[in-house]
């Protein structure tokens, strides 16, 4: 049976909100969770994997990707075992997110903390997205003017991004209105194949560059830095950038929700999670490696914004509008669990309100005398996020640092503490047992080093502002 759990306290997920449909049926396979998981992974964070490999060099860069696989792989095995309860195998309750098992396995305390480490890591996704999308758009105009005046020319377009983003969060200002827009089951399809297709584009233009420079830069120690120091929490900068694009825990259940049983889901979902690593550290080497070996000490925060490739133009820019495509909507997808959870705690709070729980009808001419419903609170809410986050963004506009910050405050918590704590007491491992001191071991490594990531992201932003 399915379990039930308080609505006011339920950490909604973009991917929960988008297979909401299909959990019923639990139709799914081996093939389909690979797909969802990759489709879950590709996203904007691939884009600086070429900045994080050259700051850690040709040893500790591909060193750095196997072992955030490792710790991922290790997470979805412990996290599948969670799914049934209180037994793994033959649990009658099935738990299809990761705040219900959370809640149950560890209690309603352990579920508010991480409810706000995931509201905040899609936050920070939101502010990172708005920070890209701006680089992108500024870009296609700068590649365009190159082809134009010669890579030489001065191609400037403003001292920074703030328009573009001031432009963007107009933009889904509007958007935000739009009633069920997680629904639109076209918007995972469009993202995937947008998500793929630039970072195909990446990868092809780096490959073709280290041809057309018959050579592999790079060195041992990476980029060099002015001291030691600095060189240090660069490195620990960079191994945030890893851990941002990694992980998928907190999709993971929703995932094996939808797969059909015989055999144990338990059992699709570790086969599917283990394919899903091998193909994501696949594509992530290419586009860490291949980056770092076209560019060398010269590589770019953001691989297809730092102009190391001026030709062919059009595939560029092509690349690029890619990204905005596939971000504009993918902001949404990571901002609409947020309004869910705002929205309905507002409403279960003052349900007499009128200005947060009655709807006005308006007829609009252009979409042909249709009544489109409107709610004050709803319109307010949605307004003021896309404000802060946009604000935000323009006050701190740095790509690598800004990814470096959320993925050092959500990996340990997400991808490593909650899936260790829950193993722990669902295999009632005893303390201090060689299992018991082997997963304290390595969750204590694990918060160590996006302790020290997390420190190192925030040293750059706070230089990149104020240095």
């Amino acid at each position: 049976m399915d379990i039930k759990e308080d609505d006011e306290s339920r950490v909604i997920t973009p991917t929960e909100l988008q297979l909401h449909d299909s959990v019923t049926a639990r139709t799914g396979t081996l093939w389909t969770a690979v797909a969802h998981i990759i489709t879950g992974v590709i996203g904007a964070g691939v884009l600086s994997l070429a900045w994080a490999t050259a700051e850690l060099g040709w040893i500790a860069g591909p060193a750095a990707l196997i072992a955030f696989a490792g710790v991922t792989l290790l997470s979805a095995f412990l996290l599948s075992d969670c799914y049934r309860f209180p037994d793994p195998n033959n649990g009658p309750l099935r738990l299809n997110s990761y705040s219900q098992a959370v809640k149950l396995y560890l209690g309603k305390k352990n579920e508010i903390v991480c409810g706000v480490v995931v509201y905040i890591s899609l936050f920070g996704c939101g502010i990172a997205y708005t920070i890209v999308i701006a680089t992108c758009s500024r870009a296609i105009m700068k590649s365009n003017c190159y082809h134009r005046n010669g890579h030489n020319a001065t191609c400037s377009y403003g001292d920074n991004n703030n328009y573009f983003m001031v432009l963007f969060g107009l933009t889904q200002i509007f958007m935000s209105q739009i009633p069920n827009f997680h629904n639109m089951v076209w918007l995972s399809l469009v993202a995937a194949i947008m998500s793929f297709t630039y970072s195909f584009i990446g990868i092809g233009l780096a490959l073709g560059k280290i041809i057309e420079n018959q050579k592999i830069e790079g060195s041992i120690r990476g980029i060099p830095a002015e001291n030691r120091g600095e060189k240090v929490w660069i490195v620990f900068q960079a191994l945030g950038n890893i851990a941002f694009s990694y992980p998928f825990s907190i999709i993971l259940l929703e995932i094996q929700d939808t797969l059909r049983s015989p055999p144990a889901e338990k059992q699709t979902m570790k086969k599917a999670s283990t394919v899903a690593v091998f193909i994501q550290t696949f594509f992530f080497f290419c586009c860490g490696c291949f980056g770092y070996a076209a560019f060398g000490d010269t590589t770019p925060g953001n691989l297809l914004t730092g102009f190391g490739f001026y030709e062919p133009f059009w595939l560029v820019d092509f690349a690029n509008a890619c990204i905005v495509l596939h971000l504009v909507g993918g902001y949404q997808v990571y901002s609409q669990p947020i309004f869910a959870a705002a929205e309905r705690s507002l409403t279960k709070k003052y349900p007499e309100n009128k200005f947060i729980a009655r709807f006005y009808g308006f007829k609009l001419p252009l979409l042909r005398g249709e009544t489109v419903r409107l709610n004050p609170m709803r319109m307010c809410l949605r307004t003021m996020y896309v404000l802060i986050t946009t604000g935000v963004a323009v006050m701190f506009p740095y790509f690598n640092e800004v990814l470096g910050v959320v993925g050092a405050l959500a990996f340990w918590p997400l991808a490593v503490y909650f899936p260790v704590e829950m193993c722990i007491l669902q295999k009632k491992i005893r303390s201090w047992t060689r299992p018991w001191l082997l997963l304290r071991g390595f969750s204590f490594v694990c918060l160590l080093v996006c302790l020290l990531s997390l420190v190192g992201s925030i040293y750059g932003l706070v230089g990149a502002k104020f240095g």
